[in-house]
């Protein structure tokens, strides 16, 4: 199957997420501040979840960015929370009319998925609220040390379009930057991942991670919601967000349970992006970092094709 079919079949390509500055220097003293977004709640496997570039051209400001948009909205409870502890973190998507919306459409076995990172990238989150019957969406929520953190909220309200809306947290505190060199390979629990393939901004990329353990290729991979593996990655300078899942899925038939796992991504300009993979082996969660660098000139601008929502394009 070629490219092109890939993305149709899987809706592979990335929706783009701006979040605010990539905090870079020194220490800074005490930080405060209003920021807020990020679990538990179980269902079906929704699909692929997925996204294009074109909506962020459709609509001038990428899905994310706003914690408002398109008739929905963002209001957590509290946008400042004490860092190391963890503290019970809750919010609603109010709708069109104003009321909270609680009917949503499963997306990868969950309903709501929630993305906390500091803005540094550090402290990187995947988290999963539950829902009350009243639209609040609940989640213990630790915040491991002070700064300023962006949480974006992943959903699909029943009848409506996916949609991405992002807020600020703070954590209150002594502020130190962290810097992340450029590395392909990640080690987390004895386990070591190593990332092949290039970024090339405004191409579709294909990336490929293999897993092993111990010096062995680790061939068990078990699904996590509905895939053998999620890659989140944010760009450096502005925090901009890209979502996507690999290619195949399992019990297809032909994607095998590791060691490699594929991706599709198409960044949007040069620059720096902080990847994130989660995987799932021996019944844990794991998540490996990768920080790379785009490779190549951009590519030519062309039309994309119409795109609705918030360019999750390829749900279900």
């Amino acid at each position: 199957m070629n490219t092109a079919a890939k993305l149709s079949a899987y809706g592979v390509a990335l929706v783009l997420v701006a979040g605010g500055a990539w905090a870079v220097g020194t220490a800074v003293g005490p930080f405060t501040g209003e920021a807020g977004a990020h679990g538990g709640e179980d269902a079906g496997h929704g699909g692929t979840h997925s996204g294009t570039v074109a909506e962020a051209a459709k609509n001038d400001q990428p899905g994310g960015l706003a914690s408002s948009r398109g008739g929905y909205t963002l209001t957590p409870t509290t946008t400042t929370l004490t860092p190391g502890t963890s503290t019970p973190f809750s919010f609603r998507i109010t709708g069109p009319d104003g009321q909270p919306v609680t009917a949503y459409d499963v997306e990868h076995e969950k309903r709501m998925h929630l993305i906390v990172v500091r803005r540094d990238t550090a402290g990187f989150q995947h988290v999963h609220p539950a829902l009350a019957a009243d639209g609040t969406w609940s989640v213990p929520l630790i915040l491991g040390q002070a700064g300023s953190y962006r949480a974006f909220a992943d959903f699909a309200p029943t009848g409506a379009e996916p949609t991405t809306l992002g807020v600020d947290l703070a954590a209150p505190g002594v502020f130190q930057p962290v810097a992340y060199p450029a590395s392909r390979v990640s080690t987390v629990d004895g386990y070591q991942v190593r990332m092949d393939g290039d970024l090339v901004p405004g191409q579709l990329s294909k990336v490929t991670v293999t897993v092993t353990k111990n010096g062995r290729e680790v061939t068990d991979l078990q699904p996590y919601l509905g895939a053998y593996g999620h890659l989140v990655a944010l760009r450096g300078g502005d925090l901009a967000y890209l979502h996507v899942h690999p290619d195949g899925a399992p019990g297809d038939g032909k994607t095998p349970a590791g060691p490699t796992v594929t991706f599709y991504a198409e960044v949007p300009s040069a620059g720096s992006y902080r990847l994130f993979l989660d995987f799932q082996h021996e019944g844990k969660v794991r998540t490996a970092e990768f920080t790379l660098a785009t490779t190549g000139a951009a590519a030519p601008a062309q039309q994309q094709p119409p795109a609705a929502g918030d360019g999750h394009s390829g749900h279900g």
